[in-house]
């Protein structure tokens, strides 16, 4: 989708602090971060939120939440704990429309509200 910035991210357009890259999938820093830890996972492709993902991409979300859990050991935040959200339209707060999964930790981050 040309005006999407996590599409222009995927495609090199916009630069990035990558955590992790593979055909279907980028990590990388978020520029707003949350905690010490802080990263979004995107799938290359595009869809608008989580609701637009295919039942024939099911397979997807499974390996973005592998990713992040590879990654989480690897930024060393798996033992200590992290949070994983998938903010979906605007009621939960969604302002990228691309979807996306944050990873955060390094910090505690007690309760949701």
């Amino acid at each position: 989708m040309s005006d999407c910035l996590f599409c222009k991210i995927a495609a090199g357009e916009i630069p990035c602090d990558k955590v992790y890259e593979d055909d279907d999938i980028l990590g990388f820093k978020d520029i707003n971060p949350k905690g010490p830890v802080h990263i979004l996972f995107i799938p290359k492709k595009h869809y608008a939120t989580l609701n637009d993902i295919p039942s024939s991409d099911i397979l997807l979300i499974g390996k973005i939440f592998a990713v992040v859990q590879k990654v989480a050991k690897e930024q060393g935040v798996a033992e200590s704990g992290y949070r994983t959200l998938i903010n979906t339209n605007r009621n939960s707060g969604q302002i990228v429309f691309h979807a996306h999964w944050h990873l955060i930790g390094g910090k505690p981050l007690g309760p949701m509200a």
